[in-house]
């Protein structure tokens, strides 16, 4: 072939002190870019061929120190080394354009459905004064505790009376409740973390899935690696759905020192009594 012939004479240039080691590296690099055609490497532009020189450029030039003029010919070695390390390098591309796909897709999925709850601070506006069916401080207390991330010092301060406790009492009871949301909404956040990983594995296996063909091997493998992934992104999820920031009953009880059903008891009785009202 031509490109062998050219190679050769430069590789005779270079054994003989005509060339010296940069300089006949450089030719090779350049007669390869110039004759990519010629090199099997027609899918791509010349730009294309540029990056892939670039990245067998170090190989390259550890193939000149392990060429011995036996067997095969110096264009016809680099030809092969071509060869072999443009269907590496495809193969290499196209897994980093899956990984990039997966990455892009989950990134907008994740901003697409992403709300930020609303933050409520201390400047909140309070509402009214408590009035209506509820007298029974326990009530009134069960159901600060269970609307504690809404509520502003100010309002405290006005409710207090209603319960029989000093604003502070309610702070530090409210402070505990703050403490175990802080705990909960950084096991959310590690497993919307977790989940989102897991999105783009589903997405990596879907891809590398469509490139394989069916019924080979790396087809089969694929296969079952996508299936067990998207069990676990669904199970992962319903864990996250039973997620809440609210205050649990349970919670309210442990601060309140009182059984889980006595709060239970009194939220459903201020939700009997609303009811009633509504109607």
């Amino acid at each position: 072939m031509n490109e062998n012939q050219s190679l050769n004479d430069l590789y005779r240039k270079y054994s003989e002190g005509v060339l010296e080691r940069k300089e006949f590296e450089g030719s090779v690099f350049q007669y390869i870019l110039d004759n990519y055609r010629l090199f099997r490497l027609y899918p791509w532009t010349r730009e294309q061929c540029s990056d892939f020189l670039s990245w067998l450029y170090p190989r390259l030039s550890r193939a000149v120190d392990l060429y011995h003029n036996v067997g095969s010919t110096f264009g016809a070695y680099i030809s092969a080394l071509v060869y072999w390390n443009a269907r590496e390098y495809r193969s290499k591309m196209a897994d980093h354009r899956i990984t990039e796909y997966a990455c892009w897709k989950a990134r907008a999925e994740e901003m697409a459905v992403h709300n930020n709850e609303p933050e409520y601070g201390e400047t909140i506006t309070p509402g009214p004064e408590i009035t209506g069916p509820v007298s029974n401080p326990r009530q009134i207390l069960v159901l600060i505790l269970k609307s504690y991330c809404f509520l502003s010092d100010e309002f405290l301060a006005r409710v207090s009376p209603a319960v029989g406790m000093a604003p502070e009492e309610l702070k530090e009871m409210i402070g505990e409740l703050r403490k175990v949301r802080i705990k909960r909404e950084d096991d959310i956040r590690l497993l919307r973390e977790r989940i989102h990983n897991q999105y783009y594995r589903c997405i990596c296996f879907e891809q590398r899935l469509r490139a394989a063909s069916e019924g080979t091997a790396f087809y089969e493998k694929m296969q079952g690696r996508l299936e067990r992934a998207k069990l676990r992104f669904e199970s992962m999820k319903k864990r996250l759905a039973g997620y809440r920031l609210e205050a649990s009953n349970r919670e309210i009880a442990a601060v309140l020192r009182l059984k889980k059903g006595s709060v239970d008891s009194s939220l459903y009785v201020l939700k009997s009594k609303w009811k009633d009202m509504i109607v």
